[in-house]
């Protein structure tokens, strides 16, 4: 956590050997980042939220909102470890009314991301930066249903699929492809 000091850690894994990937997968030529592994080892899934934790400066932040829905696990988890709150930005569908909505590209089809209205600052956190579409939809619908986008962070950036930037830096994240 960044609150003007270092943090203490323990240990320190490679978390790259928890990454597995699979070809062809949700489609062909696809190359999905399969994230189930470091999921499943509390040491790793530990030091993953530290270390995404350390990437913030929480005086900033009011909340995190998880994308649908591998994002709901580090942006719940991360604000349930700060004392913050955690804003689901759902699927279509998934959500009761009234809700804002924003639709969007992915590498592979389109999809529909939908809030509930709300305020203050956040922090947007996803599993993987692929083209960066679904983080593009995020902020702006982060904007239309009224937060503030303090930051940015995801667990793995692809970086030969995007120049994705946020205030003008990369985004940020800790595992680069």
């Amino acid at each position: 956590m960044n609150l003007g000091r270092k943090s203490y850690r323990p240990w320190s894994m490679d978390l790259n050997q928890f990454i597995r990937t699979v070809p062809d997968f949700p489609t062909r030529g696809v190359y999905f980042k399969d994230i189930s592994p470091l999921l499943a080892n509390g040491l790793a899934l530990q030091q993953t939220i530290d270390g995404m934790l350390e990437k913030i400066d929480l005086l900033e932040v009011d909340a995190f909102v998880g994308l649908e829905s591998r994002g709901f696990i580090f942006a719940s988890m991360m604000a349930a470890k700060t004392n913050k709150g955690f804003i689901p930005f759902r699927k279509q569908g998934k959500l009761p009314p009234p809700i804002v909505s924003e639709s969007y590209q992915l590498e592979y089809g389109s999809a529909t991301l939908e809030a509930q209205s709300g305020k203050g600052r956040v922090v947007i956190v996803d599993d993987v930066l692929a083209t960066g579409g679904t983080l593009q939809a995020g902020m702006a619908l982060a904007e239309k249903a009224g937060y503030f986008v303090a930051d940015i962070i995801v667990l793995i950036d692809l970086t030969f699929l995007n120049q994705f930037k946020f205030k003008d830096q990369k985004v940020k994240s800790l595992i680069t492809y």
